[in-house]
């Protein structure tokens, strides 16, 4: 749980204590190094393979879904991505207390706030599946989940950025403003690398030009670190909390 809002170390009894920053930081390492390992790992062991594209023309870089569908790469990225799941669902739900508190007597806010919080968990469950189902083993079970992630992804960090207007208006903190600044300008880039991977995906099945599959694999790349970057505004949001887990007093149990 969150200190502050979220708990109190009256009623619990703590157990594990860590600033919001340390774990804000460490959840996106998790997907951010199991990526890096992962392509590092493609291009140096399996890079035929991983570049391989269905019309033969050059390609030198892997797409996301042919670097984590090898072994061992799986095992990292499903590894990753399975440990840094359990806290995004908390980051999801801490967000939405977050909210509440401060759009409670604004309902389009709080409406507001409750769709961000299914499109958050819709983004997450949408990456699990993605994962562990690779492009290799069902490929439209992998592309339904690399739609939901997607779709989720945008809609989420269009909502947020919304909120954070809105908040932006009504609040001076510092930290505050300059979390909506990055939020919005990370919001469009993350956009213009989803447009442009699809224009290149699109370019490259139609045509099979030589290299356009790479830049569709960059661009997917440049997707997937602006969304954690995204998250990792989180810092600025929470950077005074807690997170805290504890016990209940021993006259609480029964």
């Amino acid at each position: 749980m969150l200190q502050g809002p979220y708990g109190s170390l009256d009623r619990d009894r703590p157990l594990i204590r860590l600033q919001f920053t340390g774990f804000a930081v460490g959840t996106v390492l998790l997907p951010l190094t199991g990526l890096i390992g992962c392509l590092f790992i493609a291009l140096m062991y399996h890079y035929e393979d991983a570049t391989y594209t269905h019309c033969h023309v050059s390609n030198y870089l892997p797409s996301i879904s042919a670097a984590i569908s090898r072994v061992p790469e799986r095992y990292i990225w499903r590894c990753c991505i399975g440990l840094h799941s359990a806290p995004r669902y908390l980051v999801s739900a801490a967000y939405f207390s977050f909210y509440r508190g401060r759009f409670a007597k604004r309902l389009p806010e709080l409406l507001l706030s409750g769709l961000a919080l299914l499109c958050s968990l819709a983004e997450n469950t949408g990456l699990l599946l993605l994962t562990y189902v690779s492009s290799t083993e069902t490929y439209s079970v992998h592309k339904n989940g690399f739609i939901v992630f997607i779709a989720s992804s945008l809609l989420h960090m269009l909502i947020t950025c919304r909120l954070w207007q809105v908040i932006r208006r009504h609040y001076v903190n510092p930290e505050e403003i300059t979390s909506y600044r990055w939020k919005l300008r990370l919001f469009l880039f993350n956009v213009s690398c989803c447009a442009a991977a699809a224009y290149f995906f699109r370019r490259h099945n139609k045509f099979c030009e030589s290299g356009v599959y790479t830049l569709f694999a960059l661009s997917e790349y440049l997707v997937v670190f602006s969304n954690m970057a995204f998250h990792m505004t989180a810092f600025w949001d929470f950077g005074s909390k807690e997170v805290l887990v504890g016990t209940p007093p021993e006259d609480k149990r029964y």
